[in-house]
């Protein structure tokens, strides 16, 4: 939830799908729900706000596009998929947090960058499929998983197509980087030279090198 609706989604290591096993997806949506019931959009100035508004009138289109493009697919909007225009919040733009199950996981709500508060569900089996679909995109940016299986883990890490990975982080799952212990980093369209920010390879990007001869 924080990973995804954080910023309002308008950031790029927002989480903007989710591929969960067959056995747990119910209960996955449920908690997430339970979850966003709790979430309140506001004015950015109150300094309980969670999540604001979106930037301008072409993101609140995107949403809305999002949205319908769900819907005429067959997908199931299980929470969310307003615009808000009442009280307060009738000057801005903002959108409720949504979330869109039962879409096919090939569909293009799965690869679009959106950056707006909107998460899209879909279901597999095993762990193999979830790699194959979560790399089957131009980015790579951040990416994360939850498992108590060590070697899933382990496969995760290493076949995952991503600059920034984390395994069961509770604290925003699969979005930004820890300073310090964690580089930023993005891999395909996501970066340009594969170094991170913060790591040791990013430093030699401030330096020049020098070949000299001296003949005595």
């Amino acid at each position: 939830m924080r990973a995804a609706y954080g910023y309002s989604g308008q950031k790029c290591s927002a989480n903007s799908r989710v591929y969960v096993q067959t056995a747990v997806k119910d209960r996955f949506i449920r908690m997430l729900k339970e979850r966003l019931s709790s979430v309140e959009v506001q004015d950015p100035r109150a300094k309980t706000t969670f999540m604001g508004p979106i930037i301008n009138q072409a993101a609140l289109e995107t949403f809305k596009q999002a949205v319908k493009d769900a819907k005429e697919d067959g997908g199931k909007i299980v929470f969310g998929g307003k615009v808000l225009t009442k009280g307060p919040l009738k000057r801005g733009f903002y959108v409720e947090p949504t979330v869109v199950s039962d879409l096919d996981v090939d569909h293009d709500l799965f690869n679009r960058e959106l950056f707006v508060p909107f998460l899209v569900v879909g279901e597999l089996k095993t762990l193999k499929e979830a790699l194959a679909e979560a790399n089957d995109t131009d980015y790579g940016l951040t990416a994360g998983i939850f498992s108590e299986d060590k070697k899933e883990v382990a496969e995760f890490m290493d076949k995952i197509q991503f600059g920034v990975v984390y395994a069961n982080r509770s604290g925003g799952a699969t979005t930004g980087a820890w300073p310090g212990p964690q580089s930023f980093v993005g891999w395909k369209a996501s970066g340009s030279t594969g170094k991170g920010i913060g790591g040791p390879s990013y430093l030699l990007t401030f330096l020049r090198e020098q070949s000299q001869t001296v003949v005595s």
